[in-house]
């Protein structure tokens, strides 16, 4: 029996939603490149759950649907005032919230398709107002509630500051949430598939999904690429202290990918956007570090940027705390899971892999007395 740590290269599954061939990234077939310059990201929405684009009259019922759903039940709310808010990172708070809110959903254990896209919808929808709550709730305000002639985009920025964004604002982060939908079979992607191959639920195969962005290593790298820049301080500080950390093998977040050989395609949009939003607030020099590191970790070390390096320059440039950076990854990401996850539901089949026994052999059992 042989093994490949961490699965590389293994093919797992078939799948339809997005792919990653020779280094360009698609969802059903359509480039990431056309969707981030033209699609709102509703439209990626109903891309990813139906294998099409949808119709005027479609995407108005969708756009609909999900303003008339994004409200979250007070009681979800009340549990986050109870939270140790001071002290609890709000992706913990955000997979809690999803977990409760599967308790208010009469619906949560039918398992009938068109349940299951109803569900999804009041997932896609809440997720905003969970973050967006979380974030005010913490800061000692009441959750805002939704607008529903505003997008998607422009209901989360509102709801998470009480003010409606300005064009560049709501651009820059429609954006963002089309560059994060999707990516194939990632490690959350893979959980949820995992969970509820077992016939879990969705709210069941979306927490555990979270559970799994939390991790450093996978969304919560965009935070780290922050941190990072606040470090440094200035680009007079970038070579010295990059250099230090290439010479003592530090990993530097935001940098190369298992899958990309090339270079992540999505990364050019946000470095795009992180140069005209840092512009427009006075602060290029995020953008300008960012520029610096990228040329050394290129240069040295052979790594292109990924999607996390520059997203967290645009997300700071949108006034966003940087906690909520991976949380906003989940608002965006949910979407490629619910995909993979009705997916999953239409052709399923537990997933259960085999592990290679490493351990000791014919032992013994000994009482305890004579041990």
């Amino acid at each position: 029996m042989s093994t490949t740590r961490g699965l590389e290269g293994v093919v797992a599954t078939s799948s339809s939603v997005s792919s990653i061939i020779d280094d360009v990234l698609t969802y059903q077939g359509y480039n990431i490149d056309d969707l981030a310059e033209n699609a709102s990201f509703e439209e990626v929405i109903f891309l990813l759950w139906n294998g099409r684009l949808p119709k005027r009259s479609e995407l108005d019922e969708l756009t609909k649907q999900l303003a008339e759903n994004m409200e979250v039940p007070k009681e979800v709310f009340d549990y986050m005032k109870a939270y140790p808010v001071d002290k609890v990172h709000p992706m913990a708070a955000l997979r809690t919230a999803i977990s409760q809110l599967g308790l208010y959903d009469e619906a949560a254990d039918e398992m009938t398709e068109e349940a299951n896209k109803q569900k999804a919808i009041r997932l896609q929808a809440k997720i905003p107002a969970v973050v967006t709550g979380f974030s005010r709730i913490r800061e000692g305000k009441e959750p805002i509630a939704p607008k529903k002639e505003l997008s998607f985009a422009a209901n989360f920025l509102y709801m998470l500051k009480g003010e409606e964004p300005d064009e560049t604002s709501e651009t820059a982060f429609n954006k963002a949430l089309v560059l994060h939908a999707d990516h194939e079979l990632n490690a959350s992607t893979f959980t949820a598939r995992v969970c509820v191959a077992t016939l879990s639920d969705i709210y069941s195969g979306v927490t555990a999904a979270i559970g799994a962005l939390k991790g450093p290593l996978h969304g919560g790298a965009n935070e780290r690429v922050m941190a990072m820049l606040m470090e440094i301080g200035n680009t007079d500080n970038v070579e010295p202290y990059i250099r230090k950390a290439i010479d003592n093998k530090e990993k530097i977040m935001g940098f190369g990918h298992r899958v990309y050989k090339q270079g992540d395609p999505r990364a050019k949009h946000l470095r795009e956007m992180s140069k005209k939003l840092t512009g427009i607030t006075g602060e290029s020099k995020w953008y300008d570090m960012s520029i610096k590191i990228e040329e050394m970790v290129t240069s040295e070390k052979g790594l292109p940027p990924n999607v996390d390096f520059y997203s967290a320059s645009v997300y700071h440039s949108l006034g966003i705390d940087h906690d909520l950076f991976t949380p906003i990854f989940a608002t965006s990401r949910v979407s490629g899971w619910i995909a993979h996850i009705l997916e999953q539901y239409s052709n399923n089949r537990l997933i259960r892999p085999r592990a290679e026994y490493v351990g000791p052999e014919k032992q013994t059992y000994v009482p305890v007395d004579e041990r």
